[in-house]
């Protein structure tokens, strides 16, 4: 059964929640690690199979503490992985194929979605204007391109959300580099430390591709809310 790509998210979170038993909302460290998966290509059923399994295992021990965070799944996530990575020596499945269309996403919806960017972003250009520095031109490079993909994408007789996704990537990845150019020593410092002393704790728990991974994602996530920018991908609809 093939996968729509843009249920990576909502489906980890899906079943984390519903093993743990009560509603918990995933911490920006969870949705990091969730985002390091997607990065590195973790096929979403193997990911899935490892958090029942993690869980499974956690029961059967009977521990009194329950699981407050999907770190607690990472080892056997990172093993389930490297067992199905051993798998597909040689061999290619269809079924781990990425499902293109565009059924999780009405076109009304992206629009929506698209429209309120713009509208940010054109606000964020205004504000930063007065500085004329490289994230000011990169504000002001992201509301041409989102008025041209979203121009694009509403008169499109058959639009691709994953080409959507890449394009709105790229302008994030932009954004990104624009924000790290201009913000202070001083305040990237202070991100810095924060980002270490939430991950301290785990550190020895994840493999280092995933410590990395997780530890740039959530740098990022703070980069970002420091100049208060909104996330343009997609999976936060």
């Amino acid at each position: 059964m093939n996968l729509n790509y843009f249920s990576y998210f909502s489906e980890i979170e899906d079943t984390f929640v519903r093993r743990r038993g009560k509603h918990l909302m995933l911490s920006p460290m969870d949705w990091a690690l969730i985002e390091s998966w997607k990065e590195r290509s973790l096929p979403l059923h193997v990911v899935l199979r490892a958090i029942e399994h993690a869980f499974d295992s956690h029961e059967a021990k009977n521990h009194k503490r329950t699981v407050k965070t999907l770190l607690y799944c990472q080892e056997e996530v990172e093993a389930q992985y490297a067992e199905w990575l051993e798998s597909r020596v040689g061999s290619h499945d269809p079924d781990t194929e990425v499902d293109t269309n565009d059924a999780a996403f009405p076109r009304a919806l992206v629009l929506q979605h698209l429209d309120q960017s713009l509208g940010v972003f054109a606000v964020l250009a205004d504000a930063r204007e007065v500085k004329a520095d490289e994230l000011s031109e990169a504000f002001s490079r992201t509301v041409a391109l989102l008025s041209e993909i979203r121009n694009d994408y509403e008169s499109a007789s058959q639009p691709d959300s994953r080409k959507l996704e890449e394009s709105l990537t790229g302008i994030e990845r932009l954004l990104d580099d624009a924000m790290r150019t201009v913000i202070a020593p001083t305040e990237m410092e202070v991100i810095e430390l924060s980002v270490e002393t939430q991950l301290k704790p785990y550190k020895r728990q994840m493999d280092k591709a995933a410590f990395t991974q997780t530890r740039d994602n959530l740098l990022r996530k703070q980069i970002r809310e420091h100049f208060n920018v909104p996330r343009l991908s997609l999976f936060f609809l």
